[in-house]
């Protein structure tokens, strides 16, 4: 039996400027995920876990978390831009429609910066406008961020064992 690798992400030189990735995962929103967010985060608005109070407002029921929405759109992009790299910073952050509990939210993200780093000549400065939407393709949020990346030949190994039965 032979062992297949799994999926290690890209490297700087596998990315191009106008690349347009539609990342395969979707992340229903719970209940849960808002309240413990908001537990986490120490964010007292009740607007996010208040449901009568949400009821009187223009939404008529509780917003999650925008710093949520944030982190999870983030997430479901990884695997594509961000596996061998790290975050320098996001930027244009919008937020130009609401999420509401039991949304499914999907993400995509476009390169729209590349450049070999001046101080790290081992990676690369990627730039992307990643943006994410709802079951009915609304648009949920929009942000660029930029990544250090490995190049080719320097990122760390993913290596674990394997069980042989």
């Amino acid at each position: 039996m032979s062992t297949i690798p799994s999926w290690g992400g890209r490297l700087y030189e596998d990315f191009t400027l106008g690349d347009l990735y539609a990342h395969p995962l979707g992340r229903t929103v719970l209940a849960a995920d808002n309240v413990w967010f908001t537990l986490l985060t120490v964010n007292p608005n009740p607007i996010h876990f208040d449901v009568h109070l949400a009821s009187q407002t223009e939404w008529g029921r509780p917003l999650v978390d925008s710093t949520f929405t944030l982190a999870l759109v983030t997430g479901l992009s990884v695997s594509d831009i961000s596996q061998n790299g790290v975050n320098l910073g996001w930027d244009e952050v919008r937020l130009p429609a609401p999420v509401f509990e039991g949304d499914t939210i999907y993400a995509q993200s476009e390169v729209i910066a590349l450049r070999e780093s001046k101080s790290r000549p081992q990676q690369g400065l990627v730039t992307v406008k990643t943006i994410g939407f709802n079951q009915d393709g609304v648009v949920v949020i929009e942000f660029k961020r930029t990544i250090l990346v490995y190049k080719r030949g320097h990122a760390p190994v993913h290596t674990r064992p394997v069980v042989q039965r």
